[in-house]
């Protein structure tokens, strides 16, 4: 069982967003069968092999193994990952492009780039994975708190400069061999638990 999988087909998206199903395969982070399924959910054995059924043809579970028993054979499924997220390519036609309105200060553009993010890294992990191969990615995540509005607008340009530097240095357009890298950066407000007030940064307007 995969601990993530990027799922790529308008079919199994739909799936995926089933309620019932999204229970079911939550559920089936451990192996289980309609039996089992119905017992937990509180639905007819009938009900859950239908959802089964249509989860599997999507590839989202799979058979562990199947038991006899007496004139019956059980067939014992689990999910084929553990958590699931929706890649923009299930939505192609109103997929976000983030080359339409580049705007380092936009929220709604980082929600672009973070879209791309997950497509075609969800694309190249399929295919690693399908060559038992691993795929060369390096992540960083941090939280800073700033002092201010200034502050937050300094480290911005700063790490803008940082990361110029270090691209112009390493950057080979040239290289016999060589492979192309996206590098993305991203800096946005902390999300604060349920019921408590965003933070006000100092020097900054409280309205968006």
């Amino acid at each position: 069982m995969l601990d993530v999988a990027v799922i790529e087909e308008t079919g199994a998206a739909e799936a995926s967003l089933d309620p019932v199903r999204a229970r079911l395969l939550a559920a089936l982070a451990v192996p289980g069968s309609a039996t089992t399924l119905a017992a937990q959910t509180g639905l007819t054995r009938q009900k859950v092999n239908y959802h089964l059924r249509a989860l599997e043809a999507h590839g989202l579970v799979e058979l562990v193994e199947e038991r006899r028993k007496g004139n019956c054979t059980e067939r014992v499924l689990q999910a084929t990952a553990r958590s699931y997220v929706i890649s923009p390519s299930a939505l192609a036609d109103v997929a976000p492009d983030p080359d339409r309105a580049r705007d380092q200060t936009s929220a709604r553009w980082l929600i672009a780039l973070a879209a791309r993010l997950i497509r075609e890294v969800g694309e190249m992990l399929a295919g690693a994975t399908a060559a038992r191969k691993q795929l060369a990615t390096f992540a960083v995540d941090s939280e800073i708190r700033f002092g201010s509005a200034a502050d937050r607008a300094a480290f911005a340009a700063e790490l803008s400069d940082a990361v110029t530097a270090l691209v112009s240095r390493y950057h080979d357009a040239a290289a016999p061999g060589g492979r192309p890298h996206r590098l993305v950066i991203a800096l946005h407000p902390s999300l604060k638990p349920p019921g408590v007030p965003p933070a006000h940064t100092p020097g900054e307007s409280a309205t968006p």
